[in-house]
């Protein structure tokens, strides 16, 4: 009995490390400022067919409207209140979405903006996505409701009310960031609102929450409204599952505040992982991918079962959230889908993958100073939809880098090496690496200035295999190159500098 009770207890405790997606679906997709009638038809088309375990959505509760600049993406980051109302759809479109996605078994994550509501220069009205009134100036929202009563202003000890030093543990939990009111979460009454809020998404049917600005929150703070949530939905999840945590937290080092204090609440996001690949697959400080090959904790890392990773998020590839201008991002497109590639298959973390729009960039001394610009829009502000082309690329100006063949073929390369051991590591002391995944996959990179032309251990079985990134298996043949894998596991491999691919996978669900 005390056995079972003990099992019980670790199922519990494991609820919020794991993602609860279907089996054999690992992967996440940001689907970044999409409207959820679009979301709803991607899960069925595109998503579900292609094993993508679920999407991150933008917040869908009630924000601020800016028009100056005019509707900037970061206005989905100022609240008003917790009614399910954005400029991606109203609270049935969003159950429309989150029911027809779990339906096809991807799951929806939302991203919680719990840590404050807008900004304290916000002003008065009604300007809100959906009519809501407030008054910023007063601390006055009546549509949580939240009072002056509600909020740390007393408890910040700067002299502007904003964080002023980063290396002050206080000041970053209790002050404001960039003026954004802070919400005094040590008061149960607005833990008891926020858990109210995180719960009506459950019962919808969400799987989990990203927690935007959790650094920004005391770890107990946080543990004190998640020990709040109901457990999931059982029309779709069984019985006992809690919500999957993962907790915004940029620790680069050199500051007071680190992911490991928000472990105990679920996983973090590593922001190290997508500065530090940036870095090497950029080549830059001379480094070289052959050091990769004890990525991961090896560099430092959170482990593995509390990380969360990404080449790039919504802020960084704009130069904001960390890691600077090392982060890759789809206008590096060939670097960046090696990047991607990379990090699927390697076994670290739980991986999600950037979905983004285009924006017009102008740089004035090194920064890109539409870096504010928001999704594509109609005249009248609402947010166009995301058309699909013939070729399967997206139009609108909406990248869609979760569509490109070489990022959708990796989500399906980690799928089918779930719990492979990394295996067959080889490097050629510079930029041409290699490795496997046990006995049903291997994935090798040229990021050097000259060919490769190398006969390698792949650890697989013999026959022949498509390579998924140059094409795939169709109708039992191979649409691009085919690698041949001898009785004893060996394969030669040619990748040329000037290749539009710099690298080549191959898994067990690829053989011929």
């Amino acid at each position: 009995m005390q056995v079972l009770l003990l099992l019980v207890a670790v199922g519990l405790c494991w609820g919020q490390y794991t993602p609860n997606t279907v089996p054999g679906r690992t992967s996440l997709v940001h689907l970044f400022e999409w409207r959820w009638a679009d979301i709803a038809l991607e899960c069925e088309r595109y998503l579900a067919p292609n094993g993508f375990g679920g999407v991150q959505v933008s917040p869908p509760n009630e924000n601020i409207v800016v028009t100056n600049p005019n509707r900037p993406w970061w206005e989905r980051y100022q609240p008003v209140s917790y009614r399910i109302c954005t400029r991606s759809g109203n609270e049935d479109e969003f159950r429309d979405m989150v029911t027809r996605c779990n339906n096809v078994g991807v799951r929806i994550y939302v991203d919680a903006v719990v840590n404050h509501m807008c900004s304290a220069a916000g002003g008065t009205g009604t300007h809100s996505t959906c009519g809501s009134y407030f008054n910023a100036g007063n601390r006055d929202f009546p549509a949580v409701p939240y009072s002056g009563w509600d909020f740390n202003d007393g408890k910040c000890q700067t002299a502007s009310g904003d964080i002023e030093n980063y290396g002050d543990i206080y000041q970053v939990r209790d002050c404001r960031l960039v003026s954004l009111l802070d919400l005094a979460l040590e008061k149960d009454y607005v833990r008891s609102t926020v858990a109210a809020y995180m719960n009506h998404l459950i019962d919808i049917g969400v799987a989990g929450f990203r927690i935007d600005a959790a650094k920004h929150m005391w770890p107990g703070d946080i543990r004190a409204f998640l020990d709040k949530l109901n457990d999931l939905n059982t029309q779709w999840f069984s019985a006992g599952t809690k919500p999957f945590i993962y907790q915004e937290v940029i620790d680069l080092g050199g500051e007071p505040i680190t992911g490991s204090e928000y472990f105990g609440n679920g996983r973090v996001t590593e922001f190290k992982y997508g500065a530090k690949l940036g870095t090497v697959i950029r080549k830059w400080n001379g480094e070289k991918m052959a050091y990769l090959k004890n990525w991961g904790e090896g560099w430092g890392f959170v482990p593995s079962d509390r990380a969360l990773v990404f080449v790039d998020n919504h802020d960084n590839q704009r130069g904001h959230g960390a890691g600077g201008s090392s982060i890759l991002t789809f206008w590096d497109a060939r670097l960046y889908k090696m990047a991607v590639g990379f990090m699927l298959a390697h076994p670290y973390g739980v991986t999600r993958v950037m979905s983004s729009f285009r924006w017009p960039r102008y740089f004035v001394d090194g920064q890109d100073v539409n870096d504010w610009v928001g999704p594509p829009s109609n005249d009248d502000g609402s947010i166009k939809p995301v058309t699909i082309n013939e070729d399967t690329t997206c139009g609108n100006d909406w990248v869609c880098e979760h569509r490109w063949r070489q990022i959708r073929n990796m989500v399906i390369f980690r799928n089918v090496v779930d719990g492979e051991p990394f295996s067959n590591w080889w490097d050629n002391g510079s930029n041409q690496v290699a490795f496997g995944r046990g006995n049903k996959g291997f994935i090798i990179f040229n990021n050097d200035d000259w060919s490769l032309n190398v006969t390698l251990q792949t650890g697989l079985p013999a026959g022949t295999y498509c390579d998924v990134i140059s094409g795939q298996k169709e109708d039992g043949s191979c649409t691009a190159a085919e690698v041949r894998v001898a009785a004893d596991g060996m394969a030669s491999f040619l990748i040329s500098n000037k290749d539009e691919d710099a690298f080549i996978a191959i898994h067990a669900d690829a053989k011929l």
